[in-house]
């Protein structure tokens, strides 16, 4: 029986790395980004044409390579960052792996100028699929420029599933923000279909925080320092008022690079709690700096997650500061201990003589069975609040019964056959025949809301109201190309806007049905809506415009409904096509059986 098992062939190989590493261009821009800092780059320039797809060209004036070191580098874990296994432990650069340019390199057209300052000419080097097709001196500046052609040319299905070039580009923009956020001591331009879209010129972390997101974003900042033995913490919490319901300005860099941690995410909640609702997120810039040797990187192909040694202590840490930190801007109540003056503790000499103890009245013949009143009179507080007391309950039990009694009320539970009751503004229940039924306030708007902007959608038939005052709005180069995407659905649904220079938009008309008057508030929570439902790939492209404006548009938890609002939303939520099922696939009814109440009284 013939052999079975052999090598792979070394383009095939790269694939397979390539599906681990390059999963779309903005994958591609983030490692040669990372390659360009940590060639100690002073100014870093990202040109994307297509959204990625036609060319992706990063240009840095780092400290570049030789022409043996240029060639070295495209090859399977050549790297310059580590040299023995014992050096993952303290890695301090971004890139160590050496598959990056190895895996780019298989799955597109890539040529690469070089030169090393010492050097009078660099080199230049084509590879196409893993293929050297060209390496020979030319004369380039000092610093390195990657050129990625016709990414996923040569593998058709890859290719296939990219994504529009709106939602690309936001990925790419969502990579680069990562970077830039981080490394504030370098110049960042990023250029798309020659159009700038960022230029940030070094500065601190707060000037690159607000030339990324607007300047909108300034006075939502509140300053975060603690340095422990441990680690330390640095950087900016946002203002309660700030949250928003989706997520997008959430960051967190340990030695100046990003990571995902949800452990970490739910200290800084836990901090917000009791000052947020449950579904707002709070804005965070958090950049951490551990020992290398505490942390481990090297987890995950894409290097975002990350272990640390000690993490159950650092979660208590930050935790603590974030609440410091709101405490000091005077969000939350807190002790000053700084100030001695706030409790004033009289001091006693040994010379002064001690009050005599109280005397306790007590009344012998005093029968708590008897009818009578006791001789010894009762504290004032006791009297006042028993009258109080009993007062108040005369009270309820008046309008309790006035309620039942009255002719309209006893008419319209008759004729309608329900009430309805609202718990913690946030459910209502309905009395049914099998028992109860709770139905979520906002799911269930949502619902309602839904199924109508997919009519409207569908009709192409736009009610808008045009605004007296157009209200100017500015956005940050993300949002403005999920507004772009979207653009066509929100103009069917009412809104007018028009596009202005500098990420600003004008809005000259909004759609009239909405609950919100103000529509710059409203088109923000549209387009943080429509970003969090892109994760689903069920939808089309209107049902997630429809799911993105419901879940703006709804009313939100706590908000008081009155007998008439509840059976509105009843009646209107029957008439949907799903009533059970929010947009989003959560549930809006639920029934508690007769059984079930009566398994509770057991």
């Amino acid at each position: 029986m013939p052999d079975i098992i052999k090598l792979l062939p070394d383009s095939v190989a790269n694939q397979i790395a390539a599906g681990e590493v390059i999963q779309r261009p903005a994958s591609v821009v983030k490692e040669l980004m990372e390659n360009a800092v940590d060639a100690g780059a002073k100014s870093i320039i990202v040109i994307i044409k297509d959204s990625g797809k036609t060319i992706i060209q990063v240009v840095d004036d780092g400290e570049g390579m030789s022409e043996t070191d240029a060639r070295l580098s495209f090859e399977r874990h050549a790297t310059s960052k580590i040299s023995t296994a014992n050096d993952l432990f303290a890695i301090s650069t971004k890139g160590f792996r050496g598959e990056a340019l190895a895996s780019i390199a298989a799955v597109a057209m890539v040529e690469l100028k070089t030169r090393k300052e010492e050097n009078e000419t660099g080199t230049v080097i084509v590879i196409n699929g893993s293929k050297v097709e060209k390496q020979e001196p030319c004369s380039c500046p000092k610093g390195s420029c990657f050129s990625v052609k016709n990414l996923f040319y040569n593998i058709p299905a890859r290719r296939k599933f990219l994504k529009s070039d709106t939602t690309e580009l936001r990925h790419i923009i969502n990579e680069f923000q990562k970077i830039v956020i981080a490394h504030t001591d370098i110049k960042f331009s990023l250029y798309h279909n020659d159009t700038e879209v960022y230029n940030l010129p070094s500065g601190n972390h707060r000037q690159r925080i607000i030339g990324v997101f607007g300047k909108q974003i300034n006075q939502d900042l509140i300053t975060l320092e603690t340095k422990t033995s441990l680690i330390s913490l640095t950087g900016f919490i946002g203002k309660p008022e700030g949250a928003r319901r989706t997520y997008g300005e959430q960051f967190f860099f340990v030695n100046n690079r990003f990571m995902k941690h949800p452990y970490f995410h739910k200290a800084v909640a836990e901090a917000y709690q009791n000052i947020l609702p449950a579904d707002a997120i709070p804005t965070y810039f958090i950049f951490m700096e551990a020992d290398p040797s505490s942390i481990d990187i090297n987890i995950h192909p894409t290097k975002t997650e990350i272990k640390f040694e000690d993490e159950r202590s650092i979660w208590q840490i930050l935790m603590a500061s974030v609440r410091e930190a709101l405490g000091r801007f005077n969000i939350v109540p807190s002790l000053d201990f700084e100030n001695e003056a706030l409790i004033d503790i009289p001091v006693r000499s040994s010379s002064d003589t001690l009050p005599p103890s109280p005397e306790i009245e007590i009344n012998p013949r005093y029968n708590p069975f008897d009818g009578d009143e006791p001789s010894m009179s009762k504290p004032g507080f006791i009297e006042r609040f028993e009258r109080e007391n009993n007062a108040n309950w005369e009270k309820l039990y008046t309008a309790f019964e006035k309620e039942n009694e009255s002719p309209e009320n006893v008419e319209k539970i008759s004729e309608r056959g329900r009430k309805f009751f609202q718990v913690k503004n946030k459910y209502i229940v309905c009395p049914v025949r099998s028992g109860l039924m709770v139905i979520d306030q906002k799911r269930a708007h949502e619902r309602v809301l839904y199924e109508k902007f997919l009519e409207c959608l569908s009709k192409n038939d736009p009610v808008s109201q045009s605004e007296l005052f157009p209200v100017t709005m500015e956005l940050n180069p993300a949002d403005i190309l999920v507004l772009k995407e979207i653009e066509d659905g929100i103009r069917l649904l009412g809104f007018n806007i028009v596009f202005k220079a500098e990420n600003k938009i004008l809005i000259k008309g909004r759609p009239s049905e909405f609950i919100s008057n103000d529509p710059a508030e409203m088109l923000g929570l549209i387009i943080n809506e429509f970003k969090s439902s892109q994760s689903d790939p069920s939808s089309g492209g209107k049902e997630k415009l429809a799911a993105a404006l419901a879940g703006a548009s709804a009313i939100p938890y706590g908000k008081v409904l009155d007998q008439s609002e509840m059976e509105n939303l009843f009646d209107v939520l029957f008439a949907c096509s799903a009533p059970n099922y929010s947009p989003k696939g959560k549930p809006v009814i639920m029934i508690i059986t007769l059984d079930d109440l009566d398994k509770k009284f057991k």
